[in-house]
């Protein structure tokens, strides 16, 4: 972690501006909080990552709410492309002064040199994949760089340094952790699948009842997270002798469908839950 955040601050004199991954469906919790603190005020584009996977309104509510001065938030999907044409006039609107600046002194086409950061399991892999056309390569060592960074070439005149995707030592609190459990950042071994999908139930009835309803055939979604549940287990046959419930089971069934996008389109956090949490944190 120490090291990681070394590295950033050391690379951010050699790049112009950042590019953060987040999870659209957990804007706010799968945001590393030291990456504001690291950054400074180097001009920032934010990508709300699997966009496709949310409610449209919520993801652009969260584009307005992120974006600010130097700051700018876009919606994608890495994996099908979606959006990534928006990244290289999103960067120039950011540095525009700058790149003014460089056409005065009759520099053009002048490549863009970017940090790509984010934690685990946001996507960025996929990202600088993507962006790279898959065919990922040395460009050459820089003055102040060392051997051991790669920049990655891209066909838009836009160059990456890639960093480790690392998670913050704690917390804020509970439900951050579980935002990043149910979307995968953190590996479900080391997590209590069968509380986790309880836990998702819950999380699911307060917004998106119907969906559940629909995906999963049962009458209704019940008082107690736990008879949902339940009922959900039968419907996909998620016993074990003596009609028992395989809780094991249907968490892992429940858990995977989550993530991939099988029970509908669901954003997890909202801007005005997050803001009245935080208000309430404050007081």
């Amino acid at each position: 972690m120490r090291k990681t955040q070394r590295e950033i601050k050391e690379n951010l004199k050699l790049v112009e501006a950042i590019i953060e991954i987040r999870d659209a469906r957990i804007p706010r919790s799968s945001a590393n909080p030291d990456i504001e603190k690291l950054c400074g005020n180097k001009p920032r584009l934010i990508l709300l990552n699997k966009s496709d996977l949310t409610e449209n309104c919520v993801t652009r509510e969260w584009m307005k709410e992120l974006s600010k001065e130097n700051v700018k938030a876009i919606e994608v999907n890495c994996l099908k492309g979606k959006g990534l044409n928006q990244i290289k006039p999103a960067l120039e609107e950011l540095l525009k002064e700058k790149l003014e600046r460089y056409k005065a002194k009759g520099l053009v086409n002048v490549v863009i040199r970017v940090m790509v950061v984010g934690i685990p399991n946001v996507g960025k892999s996929t990202f600088i994949n993507k962006m790279a056309k898959n065919n990922i390569a040395k460009t050459g060592d820089r003055p102040g760089v060392t051997k051991s960074k790669q920049w990655i070439k891209t066909p838009l005149g836009i160059e990456l340094l890639d960093t480790p995707g690392v998670l913050w030592p704690k917390f804020e609190d509970e439900r951050t952790a579980l935002n990043l459990a149910f979307t995968g950042a953190i590996k479900d071994e080391i997590m209590d699948t069968e509380e986790l999908s309880y836990k998702l139930v819950e999380r699911l009835q307060k917004y998106y009842a119907d969906e559940l309803i629909a995906r999963y055939k049962i009458e209704r979604v019940f008082e107690d997270p736990l008879d949902t549940l339940d009922s959900i287990a039968r419907k996909r046959g998620c016993l074990m002798s003596g009609g028992h419930i395989d809780y094991n089971r249907i968490a892992v069934i429940l858990l995977d469908e989550f993530r991939g996008g099988k029970i509908g389109n669901i954003s997890l956090e909202r801007v005005d839950d997050v803001l009245d949490e935080e208000n309430e944190g404050e007081v």
